[in-house]
């Protein structure tokens, strides 16, 4: 684009936003005001990447500084001069660096922006810092009544409690085998769970709980749990080690209510750890165990906490109104790329990198699988994606570290107001532009096991202590 087109063009977005600067102060829409005190020209629509050169920084562990009402970006020289010539769509933030601190890109890192299902990484890390990767939730079996070896019947009811966000159809099934090995193919009450029972992406407990009878009951039981029950034999290796169809009836309804004092524990089911229930929710970018799991520790307020703490951010720049990335939420990609380092920290204390939580393109099952996955960059970008269609006007975000043969680089795209397809062609074409300009693509370490494998890494625990992996 040559000097004139590219005034031209500024001129005419200027008009359009009413020659003011974005300043996003709220959850609502973003608003765009005039600054107070002198300032560069208004934030162009199509923008121009800031290339910063690559002398060596003054220290070893750069911070960056709170962000300013106004962004300011000097002219610098360009190191990378392909690089510096690409126009970005839409209203876009990008910020790339090495893992020692370098500035590659720098376009406008200080201004805020939805970061749609970016926000699923902070919840990655705030439940593990709170948890630890090897966490494991647990549902717990209880009764009331005592079992009838003769006639396989427990007299009594059968009580549910646990908010495991990964409780399934075939672990519905599992319940039931093992009442069946217990001596219970009958029970004479009432299913009874606890108001933070769910199960199967339902956050009802209601129908959690009505799910779960008629899972458990093969008479009553639907193909998709008959299927789940198979795929879970199959991907835990136990195919051939179970025949028997387990099956569990129930002469009473269900209830919701808290649990009563006169129970006794019969055994409780174990989720798989939590590093494998958070690579697959950023795998799938699944917002039902995104939400689930940031309630675990107090919701989006608390998630945004643990981030800033946590990555020394102000908190002006991270804020959230939810765990998933629905709806409003305001990150700098400054923010987001201190939160990128914090969790590369958190992930090493447990000897983990990005790739163990993450999806890896071209590789894992979900929101990349299709994206970088030509033989030359398959398995070179581990990241995670965001799109919002409609809110503020269309989102499309991409975060994480790029594999190249000059090495790491980390990552933070941020496209908003604009064609979301349009928006990830961009990501796609200048992921791989940058790379070309760091000696081509690079594979990370990572030896992939399949997400439903993953899952299947469930264990039953009995009360005195023995556990057995399920």
């Amino acid at each position: 684009m040559s000097f004139t087109k590219k005034n031209a063009l500024r001129v005419c977005a200027a008009l359009l936003l009413g020659l003011g600067t974005m300043a996003i102060n709220s959850f609502g829409q973003p608003t765009y005001t005039r600054p107070t005190t002198a300032s560069p020209t208004p934030k162009p629509y199509v923008q121009d990447i800031q290339v910063q050169p690559t002398t060596k920084p003054t220290t070893t562990n750069p911070t960056t500084s709170a962000t300013p009402l106004v962004n300011t970006i000097a002219s610098v020289s360009p190191a990378y001069p392909v690089l510096n010539d690409v126009a970005i769509p839409g209203y876009s933030g990008i910020l790339v660096e090495t893992l020692d601190g370098k500035t590659i890109v720098d376009s406008y890192s200080n201004y805020a922006f939805n970061p749609a299902s970016n926000v699923k990484v902070a919840t990655a890390y705030a439940v593990l810092k709170s948890f630890g990767p090897d966490y494991r939730f647990q549902t717990s079996i209880w009764t009331d009544g005592q079992i009838d070896q003769n006639t396989r019947t427990l007299n009594g009811n059968l009580y549910i409690s646990g908010r495991d966000p990964m409780f399934n159809l075939e672990h519905g099934v599992n319940v039931a085998y093992e009442l069946n090995k217990l001596g219970v193919s009958t029970i004479t009450g009432d299913l009874v769970v606890t108001d933070n029972f769910a199960m199967n992406y339902n956050m009802s407990p209601v129908s959690s709980g009505n799910n779960l009878l008629t899972v458990m009951d093969a008479g009553r039981r639907n193909a998709a749990a008959v299927k789940a029950w198979q795929n879970y034999l199959y991907n835990s290796g136990k195919s051939g080690s179970i025949s028997l169809i387990p099956s569990v009836s129930f002469g009473g309804s269900v209830y919701v209510q808290p649990m009563p004092s006169n129970v006794r524990q019969l055994f409780t089911h174990e989720s798989a750890p939590l590093r494998e229930i958070v690579k697959v929710t950023l795998c799938y970018s699944n917002n039902f165990l995104a939400e689930r799991l940031g309630d675990m520790i107090g919701g989006p307020s608390a998630v945004a906490r643990t981030v800033t703490l946590g990555a020394t951010i102000p908190p002006q720049e991270f804020l959230l109104q939810t765990s998933s990335g629905l709806g409003i939420n305001r990150v700098t990609p400054k923010a987001m790329m201190k939160l990128l380092r914090a969790l590369r920290v958190e992930l090493a204390r447990w000897k983990m990198s990005f790739a163990d939580i993450m999806p890896v393109a071209g590789i894992d099952k979900g929101t990349l699988e299709g994206r970088f996955d030509s033989d030359f960059a398959r398995g070179s970008v581990v990241g995670k994606t965001g799109t919002l269609g409609n809110t503020d006007a269309g989102v499309s975000a991409l975060s994480g570290e790029i594999g190249t043969r000059g090495g790491t680089l980390l990552f933070v795209i941020f496209n908003q107001k604009g064609s979301v397809p349009r928006f990830r062609a961009f990501q796609n074409n200048y992921v791989s532009l940058i790379q070309g300009q760091f000696g081509g693509a690079a594979p990370v370490v990572y030896s992939p096991v399949a997400l439903d494998v993953r899952l299947a890494n469930t264990r039953i625990l009995y009360p005195d202590g023995r556990a057995r992996i399920n």
